[in-house]
């Protein structure tokens, strides 16, 4: 029988993916922090729809401590950051390329959690991250945003470092995500994770939406004239949202983003079937590689 991490897991990637190929659509009339909001304002009815038929089948609640509180604050944090420089990225990369970048949560999910979570991985999953590392090299050596400036410029070049940025925001995420989902001690971890979810996601609301009611109401009212694709965006992101928090609670964050980098093989196509973007054979080899070091922490586990 498969995990059920697992197909939370799978849930996760196909609505993500999705999501975020909408993400990419409302970035072509919207800036950046309004399609990051987006995401939000319209992912929390479906959110509160998910979590109130968890609460009507479950007879126990949980009572948050402090430690669950500050757990989720922090995740939310990180998430509107990294999702804010995830559509950065999008203006500046394709689509495939784009979410290559982004995936880099995967390895540095790991390395975080090792340092900082008392998490422990093998030989064999550093071998992954290594090679995950030489996939985001090739990608990046690809289509540099300094053409021969040199083997390792891409350091400096803007879109590795949003990407990157993006990457580690995303993996303190997880890694709060779980921490928090943990915290509440309920024999019912996927109701853990829906109580994560609903609290993260309603601290994201409430606070972007009082910054836009404030400093963006023109803004918000343009928003608001792409409702039909931002609530596109809420649903499939209350899907995926749902998927990761679970899969995260479940299991180990860095396993479950391991597995989540199966999204770059379905980034790729959307790439290639929707947005009609080349992916250059360099790149197409970092996808490679990427995956490689996918299949190897997956077996590592």
């Amino acid at each position: 029988m498969v995990p059920v991490w697992i197909l939370f897991t799978f849930m996760a990637v196909v609505a993500q993916t999705v999501r975020t190929a909408g993400q990419k659509q409302l970035s072509l009339t919207l800036d950046s922090m309004t399609v990051t909001f987006a995401r939000f304002l319209f992912g929390l009815p479906f959110v509160l729809v998910y979590f109130s038929f968890l609460w009507t089948r479950n007879d126990v609640h949980p009572d948050p401590k402090l430690e669950f509180w500050i757990f989720c604050a922090l995740a939310a944090a990180a998430q509107i950051l990294a999702t804010f420089l995830m559509v950065q990225l999008f203006r500046r990369r394709n689509f495939a390329v784009g979410i290559t970048y982004i995936r880099s949560e995967a390895f540095l999910t790991a390395f975080v959690g090792v340092l900082l979570f008392g998490e422990i991985l093998s030989l064999a999953a550093w071998v992954a991250i290594v090679t995950s590392v030489i996939g985001v090299l090739a990608m990046n050596a690809a289509r540099s945003d300094n053409p021969g400036s040199g083997a390792f410029a891409w350091l400096a070049s803007p879109s590795a470092v949003i990407g990157l940025s993006s990457g580690l925001l995303f993996a303190f995420a997880s890694l709060f995500i779980r921490s928090a989902g943990l915290s509440l001690g309920h024999h019912n971890l996927i109701f853990s994770g829906a109580t994560t979810l609903v609290t993260v996601v309603s601290l994201q609301t409430v606070s972007m939406g009082l910054w836009f009611a404030f400093k963006k109401r023109q803004a918000l009212a343009a928003l608001m004239g792409q409702a039909k694709l931002g609530i596109f965006v809420g649903v499939t992101s209350a899907l995926g949202s749902a998927g990761w928090f679970t899969a995260m609670t479940l299991e180990k964050a860095s396993y479950v983003k391991a597995l989540g980098q199966i999204e770059l093989i379905l980034a790729l196509l959307v790439s290639l079937i929707f947005f009609k973007e080349k992916i250059e054979r360099l790149e197409l080899l970092g996808v490679l590689f990427m995956c490689a070091g996918i299949f190897v922490l997956i077996l590592s586990g």
